[in-house]
């Protein structure tokens, strides 16, 4: 809901600020007053196109700030501002501001984040309905009228998008698989003669970093295996060092009882013993573990060439051979057993395609039930507007299948014929002024507002009618104006009588200056302005009693 308006130099507004509350409120003046300019200066606010001759004449910049109720209930506008980055505290207003500078350029915020002016039309368009001479959206569009039908008859849409989602999925998965099997065809011969040379050769994850490992582990034994050989003769043998050691320990084990110095040499003799032994057992495990087999070892260098030639031939690296004689023997699977996959995955899509077709079909049935609901609804509320020799139908016509969507088969606009006999023809091509307005407010009254703005603005819907219609019109906005914010800009003293607030747009000048100001009005002063409606310049005591009448009436 719109809660206040900001306007700063446009046209003939130097600062205005505006309050707005729930339900209706209803803006009179002359004509000629600038009830035009308020209007304008909010469309700025929703992302219309900016005119730099909305510039205040003097000024180099207008600029309008519209703020509105949090958007939680609005869960279209919400997504938006989610999908566009605009942050939303819990509970915080949401700001709209619009800046005009004289020479054309304009910048667009939300809550003080730039935004494009698409956006801000997007939004715009989902925060408020301006219904007016020339408006061409909201219930103008034909693209949201399918939407409206089922908000209006409660229809389910939910079945017929899980079944199209299933269906598209089914259909792309099918695309997928043909694919495969077209490509794998063509490559039938390289690929069994890759399997092939893959599946011989056998290559493992991790391979070719063991085989590298190996190769040099025996490459450095070849290196140290005569120095090992050297040591190793040193240490054993019956004239190695060990055995020497071993030898001097026991003469001398013998005379060590004879000297106590002898005793302590004995004993450092002994543990040379000792770590000698471990020294040729160290030897040893060195010896072993560094022996290498000349077979072997040109075997492992043989494979590691190898392995990396095949790694260069097929572009990937050694340790990815497995994994792509894996998936080159999966496209050979598929050309063998592609045809019977094919038949199955066709099959699949024909079951999920019959599925959509029947929710659809029960979508399709739904609607046309809806549809001639609404038609007797609108009818209902033709002849109290004034528009008796009207017709309005709601066609749900069949969409070629090329254009068959998560929404459904069917096409929805509405029509009407303004004249007996005239053909029907969408709403926008046939009515004007305030015919096309009622018509309108005929249709919201109608549809009880399901999924529309939360704010609706009728422009001058009382244009050319008076007396009962303009009762009839005044009674239906403010039936709307239950569920609703409702602002119109109106003439007639009949609907501005309905309203739960008024506004009275006037002009004013100082002889050199000419200015816009808009005053709300209380009780007194609205029975004065109506009564003005009703007698015009010269109010007279039978205008003001009649005036107090209406009021009292509603």
């Amino acid at each position: 809901m719109l809660t206040s308006l900001a306007i700063r130099n446009v046209v003939l507004i130097e600062a205005l600020d505006l309050e707005f509350g729930a339900g209706l409120s209803v803006l009179t003046g002359e004509t000629g007053a600038g009830k035009s300019i308020l209007l304008d200066s909010l469309g700025l606010a929703l992302g219309a196109r900016a005119d730099s001759g909305l510039v205040r004449a003097g000024e180099t910049q207008a600029s309008v700030v519209a703020a509105f109720e949090p958007p939680a209930g609005n869960t279209r506008a919400a997504a938006l501002l989610a999908d566009n980055g605009i942050e939303m505290e819990p509970g915080e207003p949401l700001l709209i501001r619009r800046t005009l500078k004289a020479d054309g350029g304009s910048r667009a915020f939300v809550n003080d984040q730039p935004c494009s002016a698409a956006l801000l039309r997007d939004l715009g368009g989902m925060l408020v309905e301006i219904h007016g001479q020339h408006d061409d959206r909201g219930l103008l569009n034909p693209r949201g009228h399918r939407a409206l039908l089922d908000a209006y008859g409660r229809c389910d849409a939910a079945a017929v998008a899980s079944a199209h989602a299933a269906w598209r999925a089914a259909a792309a998965t099918l695309a997928d698989a043909r694919a495969t099997v077209d490509n794998a065809a063509r490559d039938r011969d390289y690929l069994t003669h890759a399997v092939e040379e893959l599946s011989k050769f056998a290559p493992e994850p991790g391979e070719e970093e063991i085989l590298a490992a190996e190769r040099a582990t025996m490459q450095k034994g070849a290196r140290l295996s005569d120095d090992l050989a050297a040591v190793s003769d040193c240490l054993t043998g019956s004239d190695g060092g060990l055995a020497q050691l071993r030898q001097a320990a026991r003469r001398l084990d013998r005379i060590a009882g004879e000297d106590a110095a002898l005793a302590a040499v004995l004993e450092a003799l002994d543990r040379a013993v000792v770590e000698a032994g471990e020294a040729e057992d160290r030897l040893a495990e060195a010896a072993e573990a560094l022996s290498f087999d000349p077979a072997r070892l040109d075997a492992i260098e043989t494979r590691l060439f190898d392995l990396r030639g095949l790694a260069r031939k097929h572009q990937v690296a050694p340790d990815d051979l497995a994994a792509l004689r894996d998936e080159m023997a999966a496209k050979l699977a598929a050309i063998e057993g592609g045809e019977e996959h094919l038949a199955a995955l066709e099959k699949d899509v024909a079951v999920k395609a019959d599925a959509y077709r029947a929710a659809a079909q029960t979508l399709s049935a739904e609607r046309q039930l809806a549809a001639g609901r609404l038609d007797a609804a609108v009818a209902g509320e033709l002849a109290p507007l004034k528009l008796d020799a009207a017709r309005f139908r709601t066609v749900v016509a069949a969409l070629d299948e090329g254009q068959w969507s998560a929404q459904g088969t069917d096409r929805v606009e509405f029509e009407i014929s303004t004249n007996p006999g005239a053909p029907f023809a969408p709403l926008a091509k046939i009515a004007s002024g305030g015919e096309l307005s009622r018509f309108i407010l005929a249709l919201k009254v109608a549809l009880a507002e399901r999924g529309g703005a939360d704010t609706l603005i009728f422009d001058e819907i009382d244009r050319g009618v008076g007396g009962a219609v303009a009762d009839a019109i005044g009674e239906r906005l403010s039936r709307l104006a239950e569920s609703n914010q409702i602002l119109v800009v109106t003439h007639s003293p009949q609907v501005a009588a309905r309203g739960a607030g008024h506004l009275l747009i006037a002009k004013s000048s100082d002889g050199t200056v000419t200015r816009t100001g808009v005053h709300a009005l209380d009780a007194a002063e609205r029975r004065e302005e109506i009564a003005r409606m009703l007698s015009g310049a010269e109010i007279t005591a039978e205008a003001r009693a009649q005036a107090e009448r209406l009021l009292e009436r509603v």
